[in-house]
């Protein structure tokens, strides 16, 4: 019997702002390790026997980080589905049910965030060996974590009757709970952790779809169906899948099916659904404070503190979490860390750029970094990876001079093409058709200084681009 990962790859991660932006969110980050949790999440499924290569599904935004983190693991997806918009995961795991059926339809999905935190290999696939029973046998099976305190950042899964080794019936799932309700959830025993974790064959889970909110089944099929392969991804179409409607797995099907089993699973697991979650799982020092990058610490107990840039020093501190990015602080009572969703919030209904991008912004090219700004005026530093070029452009409102600080460029400058090397320089006036290639063996870098009365983004008209950008 085939295994047919699926990582699910859809979330934001905004409660790990400002280090999880909306546009290169927590699974993108190494945080638990050198991998990202993507890519500790892609390990995870190659290690299975019988496994085939993982399927994602993800935002359409996030496409080719997806796919350069998968490369630098050296993982090949069997598909990469890009979701135009978010429709929480029963829509996701439904366009993936229908990807896998055409794979192996006597395969099992095994359905994965691609965020989480999971220990113990062999524990973990133990598991799987005793769910795979039911699963062939046209269960719907979920994951419950024995919980080993009192959580109420989780949702619960109250257990049923037995129905086989370390396998129940699902009596119910429960709302994260208050501090009080948690206590009681853990001292009964008849509660596990909702891990968001899955185990059925697709068209187990395609029929119990179609019977309980067929609407969305409808559109799931129909947006699957007129889906178009672009590059190396698989487009839903883009508005059948916007009209379908939004709901979880949990409460559009496994609270409502008959054919429902939770299996336990005895081992480390968290969601790094918070800066305190992540306290909690990280090494700290002999005060209790977890710290990365330049840290200066005077009487500072159980906080996490996070350098990228600068130094940061802290004297007379306790339970809170601070955060340096380049663009951002944050500094948070660490167990109020759920609550900075709110913050993040405010940023978007500000139309602030920090809710969406770091001053890094990764492309499928390479790379842009804002080093400096002004009235009319802005400095980038560009990283342009071997054999990568990007999009053939023009702008209406700003030019720019490149100034070559490492490897050599290919310049298109309206009818002439040059090249140009470390300590060159190229000027592309207003309104000039351009683009930027590296023929080289090793990554370029420039500098890049706008000028002009607008210099936003979308001062971008792309007239070829061979990442099938518009």
């Amino acid at each position: 019997m085939q295994i047919i990962p699926v990582i699910l790859s859809g979330g934001t991660g905004s409660r790990l702002w400002p280090l999880s932006r909306a546009a290169y969110p927590k699974q993108l980050l190494a945080l638990t390790g050198s991998d990202t949790l993507i890519q500790q999440t892609a390990k995870r499924v190659s290690r299975l026997n019988n496994a085939l290569s993982p399927l994602i599904v993800c935002n359409n935004e996030h496409r080719f980080m997806v796919a350069e983190q998968l490369n630098q693991v050296r993982i090949e997806p069997m598909d990469i589905i890009l979701e135009p918009v978010g429709r929480n995961t029963a829509p996701a795991i439904a366009v993936a049910a229908f990807r896998c059926m055409e794979e192996d339809q006597g395969g099992i999905m095994l359905v994965l965030p691609a965020d989480h935190l999971l220990g113990n290999d062999e524990k973990f696939q133990a598991t799987i060996r005793q769910a795979q029973a039911p699963a062939t046998g046209g269960k719907l099976v979920t994951f419950g974590v024995e919980p080993s305190s009192p959580e109420t950042g989780y949702g619960y899964i109250k257990k049923g009757i037995s129905i086989g080794e370390n396998l129940f019936r699902i009596d119910s799932f429960v709302e994260k709970p208050c501090r009080e309700d948690a206590m009681n959830y853990l001292s009964s025993g008849d509660y596990f952790w909702n891990s968001g974790m899955f185990f059925f064959r697709p068209g187990t889970y395609l029929s119990e779809l179609e019977r309980l909110q067929p609407e969305m089944y409808a559109c799931c099929k129909s947006a699957y169906e007129k889906a178009i392969r672009d590059l190396d991804f698989l487009r839903l179409d883009h508005a059948v899948f916007e009209a379908c409607p939004a709901d979880s797995i949990d409460y559009a099907v496994m609270e409502k099916t008959e054919k429902g089993v939770v299996a336990g699973l005895d081992c480390v697991w968290n969601d790094i659904g918070s800066w305190d979650s992540l306290w909690e799982i990280s090494p700290k020092d002999g005060s209790g404070n977890v710290i990365h990058g330049d840290i200066i610490l005077e009487d500072v107990s159980n906080s996490l503190l996070f350098s990228e840039k600068r130094l940061l020093a802290a004297l007379g501190l306790q339970d809170l979490v601070v955060v340096e990015t380049s663009d951002a602080v944050l500094i948070a009572d660490r167990k109020r860390s759920q609550e900075i969703k709110k913050i993040v919030k405010r940023l978007k209904e500000q139309g602030r750029e920090e809710f969406l991008f770091h001053s890094k912004v990764y492309r499928p090219w390479g790379s842009y970094e804002g080093l400096v700004s002004g009235d009319r005026f802005q400095v980038k530093l560009i990283k342009v990876k071997p054999g990568a070029k990007l999009s053939v452009q023009m702008h209406h409102h700003r030019a720019e001079h490149w100034i070559i600080v490492k490897g050599t460029a290919r310049v298109r400058r309206g009818d002439e093409t040059i090249l140009i090397t470390e300590n060159q320089s190229t000027f592309i006036p207003l309104g000039t058709v351009h683009s930027l290639e590296n023929p080289g063996k090793i990554p370029l870098e420039l500098i890049e200084v706008q000028s002009g009365s607008y210099l936003g983004e979308d001062d971008i008209v792309r007239l070829e681009d061979v990442y099938g950008r518009t």
